[in-house]
């Protein structure tokens, strides 16, 4: 039975949130209705966005060697990888998911983890688009304000991620490759 579950735990939930609009239609629950409506919405903008950016983050992965990657963004890259990762983040569109491709294929490429976190701090709160709406609700003196605490903060868990990552001895698999359980994960290169 416990197998049973296990295996068919996903099917379960959306089976049982399928059960659950059905009974908030006929029953006419508004936040039953509310919450199938927000889902839709958020299926059909996942729909249209997440197909455009795997081919931009395929074509990335292609066309820009590991070598750049890796010179301009790796462990040595310093302050100026840093800067590059924020532009990197700050240029980009679309909502937060839309940056874990990026991320996966930076840093399989060779990335440092401090620069992995750092973009995605910056993605998540210092988009162009997203300030030029910050600054015209809330004004140039707050966004600047945010943005001036905000990005010492990224940078600070990203070197402090870095370090405790180096001390729990991270290491990632290549794409593709399994590793048998108990086995040492190997490096990436």
């Amino acid at each position: 039975m416990k197998k049973f579950a296990k295996r068919y735990q996903p099917y379960v939930w959306l089976a049982a949130f399928a059960v659950a609009t059905l009974l908030s239609f006929a029953i006419g629950f508004d936040p039953g209705k509310t919450v199938f409506t927000n889902f839709r919405v958020s299926v059909f903008e996942l729909l249209s966005f997440v197909p455009f950016l795997f081919i931009i983050v395929g074509l990335f992965d292609v066309w820009v060697p590991k070598e750049q990657i890796q010179k301009h963004l790796g462990k040595e890259s310093g302050i100026k990888g840093m800067f590059l990762v924020v532009l990197l983040a700050m240029l980009q569109a679309g909502p937060l998911y839309g940056a874990f491709p990026v991320a996966y294929v930076l840093y399989k490429k060779g990335t440092s983890v401090r620069n992995i976190f750092i973009y995605l701090g910056a993605f998540s709160s210092m988009k162009l688009p997203m300030l030029g709406i910050e600054i015209g609700y809330l004004g140039l003196e707050f966004t600047l304000a945010r943005t001036l605490i905000s990005l010492p903060l990224f940078i600070g868990i990203g070197l402090l991620m870095e370090k405790y990552l180096e001390s729990k001895n991270f290491e990632v698999l290549n794409p593709g490759e399994a590793v048998p359980a108990g086995a040492k994960v190997p490096n990436r290169a």
